[in-house]
């Protein structure tokens, strides 16, 4: 049975079950309760096909949805002076799948038997598509004007797209407003019993969020574990991500911070991140001079986040890791993504938004030249015809 969640801020605990709230009362995400430990890895069998699963005992999930995702490949990029993992090869495209893969995972462990999202895209195309592997029924909110084949990637699957007018905030408005079948956004004070009440999952279905469910991250996980994996069990100086709610960022940090607790690396990676220049609200909060405008043009849709959840985790983690994250005009995105394609890098334009911010960030001399980097590419160009 799926593990109990907790509150980090208030303590509260919520039992496990299809009704559980998808936040808690306090207003706060809910973790797991549940946080294994890594063990030797020497004593880890990887097997096969098996995938990012081969890392379940360090999960707090057991597999019940899988497509064989995972342990994408890690490829030197010597034009870049990094490697890259090219988290674009997953089954719908994106890395997106690696918490669609236990999101739905814990779903179906709980008999969930409707899941909602919003998404600007991947990852409503990935909980789709595995909630259609595990038969249960989705419906993804997602923008009025959604890229043409993101949005036939989510109907294909037999799931319904609820297309939204308005902001990437409205999208998720929507979304919660229907999860709580239609009860607004939960009460006007947090720690309200109308509040707690309202933000159990008893409306329209169960809020699979890629940037709320504690599910999704521990999903994200599994990007430290397989870089480390793949290196031999060491972990690099740093990694360069894109950032809009975090999710892989946030992975990030908590794969590899379980790692080093539990004696596998010797430090933590420094972890720098991305964001677009006109919607860059993680910039902003850690560096004075980055404007924020969502009604600005732009090229990065899949980071497009103005009112990122885990906000203030995302700055502890920066804190903890002396990392950073930096916002990059439009025109540098634009013109990494021709390099990235000529290169033979085929993927959509956020996934340009980390290898630009490589460059920004050795040009400053935050990164030395010679520094030990991995940079993941999100998203497949595929998703953008």
């Amino acid at each position: 049975m799926s593990a109990d969640l907790t509150c980090p801020d208030c303590g509260t605990v919520y039992a496990a079950g299809p009704d559980e709230p998808w936040r808690c009362a306090c207003g706060a995400p809910l973790e797991f309760a549940d946080r294994p430990l890594p063990e030797d890895p020497g004593a880890l069998e990887l097997e096969p096909g098996r995938g990012l699963w081969n890392f379940e005992p360090w999960l707090p999930l057991e597999e019940r949805v899988s497509l064989g995702e995972g342990f994408t490949p890690l490829v030197d990029a010597p034009d870049w002076n990094a490697d890259f993992k090219l988290e674009y090869v997953f089954p719908t495209g994106s890395f997106k799948d690696r918490g669609a893969t236990t999101t739905l995972s814990r779903a179906a462990d709980l008999g969930v038997d409707r899941v909602l999202e919003d998404s600007s895209g991947n990852a409503g195309a990935a909980v789709a598509t595995y909630a259609a592997r595990a038969g249960i029924d989705a419906e993804i909110y997602v923008p009025a004007d959604v890229k043409a084949a993101k949005l036939g990637a989510i109907e294909r699957t037999g799931a319904s797209p609820v297309r939204i007018e308005g902001t990437r905030q409205d999208v998720t408005d929507a979304c919660i407003e229907a999860v709580e079948g239609g009860n607004g956004d939960g009460g006007d004070g947090p720690g309200d019993a109308e509040s707690e009440a309202a933000t159990r999952q008893a409306g329209a279905g169960w809020y699979a969020s890629h940037a709320w469910n504690p599910a999704f991250y521990a999903g994200t996980m599994t990007f430290a574990f397989e870089i480390a994996a793949q290196r031999g069990w060491t972990a690099p100086d740093a990694v360069v991500l894109p950032v809009g709610h975090g999710t892989l960022f946030l992975g990030a940090y908590r794969g590899f911070s379980l790692l080093s607790e539990g004696g596998v690396i010797d430090e933590v990676p420094r972890l720098l991140g991305g964001q677009e220049a006109g919607c860059a609200p993680i910039a902003d909060a850690v560096a004075d001079g980055t404007a924020t405008d969502p009604d600005e043009p732009s090229v990065a849709d899949g980071i497009r986040i103005a009112e990122p959840v885990r906000l203030e985790e995302i700055r502890e983690a920066i804190e903890r890791t002396d990392g950073d994250v930096l916002a990059l005009e439009p025109s540098t995105i634009e013109d990494t993504l021709g390099r990235l394609h000529r290169g033979g890098f085929y993927v959509e334009p956020t996934s340009a938004v980390a290898p630009a911010a490589l460059e920004r960030y050795r040009e400053r001399g935050v990164l030395a030249r010679d520094a030990d980097v991995v940079v993941p590419l999100t998203g497949s160009g595929l998703k953008i015809e």
